[in-house]
């Protein structure tokens, strides 16, 4: 096997494991590999532009990078917009995988997308920031960020 059907295998396992209702999960560690050792696949940032604008993004070419709201800023609506504007930029036999800041829109957004045809869609565990530390403070305790993966900050 591949290196990027190792991880894809590994991923879909703890799909499995988990009873996901997608195609599987993966460690941010595992999805930047990934983007790293297969091109056609694409990451999708589910937060809002105001968080990619103010918090960071992932540092990953720009044509592997899709920016797709799961949410709008301000208030927190629903984006009515969600599947159209996936569907504009991606292929549904593309590999997806989802990313938000601390792993719960991008579960939700995984499984609309697996719902949808979208059957390669993965949620990136723990998200950009990760978890909440003692003082409420992410960065800190895991995710994207913590992993020392890249990222442009804001």
């Amino acid at each position: 096997m591949t290196k990027s059907a190792d991880i894809l295998a590994t991923a879909q396992q703890r799909g499995k494991d988990n009873a996901l209702p997608y195609a599987g999960a993966l460690t941010p560690q595992e999805a930047y590999a990934l983007l790293q050792s297969d091109p056609n696949v694409k990451l999708v940032d589910v937060r809002t532009n105001a968080e990619r604008d103010w918090i960071g993004r992932v540092g990953i070419a720009p044509e592997q990078h899709l920016a797709v709201q799961w949410t709008l800023y301000p208030g927190g609506a629903p984006n009515p917009e969600f599947l159209s504007q996936l569907a504009q930029a991606a292929d549904k036999n593309t590999t997806l995988l989802f990313l938000c800041r601390g792993a719960v829109r991008s579960r939700h957004a995984a499984k609309l997308a697996t719902e949808n045809g979208y059957a390669h869609s993965f949620d990136i565990l723990e998200g950009f920031e990760g978890e909440k530390d003692a003082d409420g403070h992410r960065k800190n305790v895991n995710g994207w960020c913590k992993a020392g993966l890249p990222w442009v900050g804001a």
